[in-house]
């Protein structure tokens, strides 16, 4: 009880020391507050870019995979593109073999994109992205409809000359009319629209389905020559059925249809989302260091500031340090009334930085189409990182204060 009086006590110095000295206060945080600003304005940006990337990819679906002629690999330069050029692209009859013969596919589609002009009377929008997809696209890369319905099985089969629209594409072509039965002009023929998609917004790799054009496949293969064109098989895994469980079997699949020998290695990709992932995971780990890097070398200059404002405190209160242990006070008192002061002051610091960061995400959210989050963790982070610098540079300071002679202390001033 005594020792926690004196903690206490400690505190209360140390409190009422930054309070008579406010410029020396003031100077000491400049320090540790641009270092916990540097710090964690890169995490919240990095941070909110992490879970806007994130929430894209798991967009796709986790439970998915994407068989297609190219792989997907983060490795920039070193990507071997000459290895996979003369595959052949997936088919329409390989999804339909696939889900004919797979025991762990749910549901199974097949899409292709190009890009056309469209047009509604006198309107018209260029290079819009035109995606014929087969019966299930909807099962397997789930969205909403905000007006209208989805094609039926006999519409998709007979490749009716019908779509659905993004909400950009329906606000751009028909500005304020109901555009539901109305026919638009892509291909130089006319189809009618069905449907509109729930508007989504630009997502952070910059494509948005507001924009898209959905259209039934074989209504695009009687116009199209899909044979140079990218096209992919989705698959959605059984409920309890993993990806990799599903992989193994369609890459079996895959091979049979394709009548790959045994020892020659497989003509085609089996994607899925887990392989951006792992590749944004390494490049944020290095904008990470890159974060510490740069709000480090502002958190020592910090750090070395307050070791030597505690210095200078230390030399002007060495009478009173004197008088207090002639009084009794015991060394770890002396150690603590400085080393508060010495946290306190690098928290002080940590608590503007965060508010200035705090206060830039306000502002910037409300400006740009992105949002920013300090999260909780990164606030514990900067007051943490603050405290540990407090601690560190104040720790000999408060040392030489805590092992002064009281009768030399007291003499220092005569």
């Amino acid at each position: 009880m005594i020792r926690l009086k004196l903690i206490i006590e400690s505190i209360a110095f140390a409190f009422n020391a930054m309070v008579i000295n406010k410029v020396r206060t003031i100077l000491s945080l400049l320090g540790i507050t641009i270092g916990i600003f540097s710090i964690i304005s890169v995490f919240t940006v990095f941070d909110s870019l992490e879970k806007a990337i994130k929430d894209e990819i798991n967009s796709l679906g986790s439970n998915v995979l994407f068989i297609q002629k190219w792989p997907w690999m983060m490795g920039g330069s070193n990507y071997p593109w000459w290895k996979y050029l003369n595959r052949p692209e997936t088919k329409m009859s390989e999804m339909q073999e696939l889900v004919k013969r797979s025991n762990t596919i749910e549901d199974a589609a097949f899409m292709f994109n190009v890009s056309r002009n469209a047009y509604y009377k006198n309107n018209s929008m260029e290079n819009i992205p035109i995606v014929a997809v087969s019966q299930d696209y909807n099962k397997v890369m789930k969205f909403d409809l905000q007006q209208g319905r989805y094609f039926t099985p006999s519409e998709s089969k007979g490749g009716k000359n019908i779509c659905i629209i993004g909400s950009n594409v329906s606000k751009n072509l028909f500005q304020g009319i109901d555009p539901i039965e109305r026919k638009i002009k892509i291909f130089g023929r006319k189809l009618f629209v069905i449907g509109v998609m729930k508007k989504e917004g630009e997502s952070v790799f910059g494509n948005s389905r507001d924009d898209y054009i959905l259209i039934p496949v074989n209504y695009a293969l009687g116009l199209i020559d899909a044979r140079n064109i990218r096209t992919t098989i989705i698959v959605m895994a059984k409920p309890g059925i993993s990806n990799d469980q599903m992989r193994d079997e369609v890459t079996g699949i895959m091979r049979s249809i394709r009548k790959i020998p045994p020892r020659e290695e497989d003509n085609f990709a089996i994607n899925e989302t887990d392989i951006i992932t792992k590749g944004f995971d390494q490049l944020f780990t290095v904008i990470a260091m890159v974060g510490w890097i740069i709000g480090g070398f502002s958190l020592l200059v910090g750090g070395f500031g307050i070791a030597n404002i505690m210095f200078v405190s230390v030399k002007e209160r060495t009478t009173q340090i004197g008088i207090q242990k002639s009084l009794g006070a015991k060394r770890y008192f002396i150690l603590l009334e400085f080393l508060f002061e010495s946290i306190f002051l690098s928290i002080i610091g940590g608590v503007v930085g965060l508010i200035i960061v705090f206060v830039l995400t306000y502002l910037a959210g409300s400006l740009v189409n992105f949002k920013l989050t300090l999260t909780i963790w990164n606030i514990v982070l900067g007051l943490s990182v603050s405290a540990f610098i407090g601690l560190v540079s104040g720790f000999i300071p408060s040392w030489t204060a805590s092992r002064l002679d009281p009768v030399e202390a007291m003499r220092s001033n005569f």
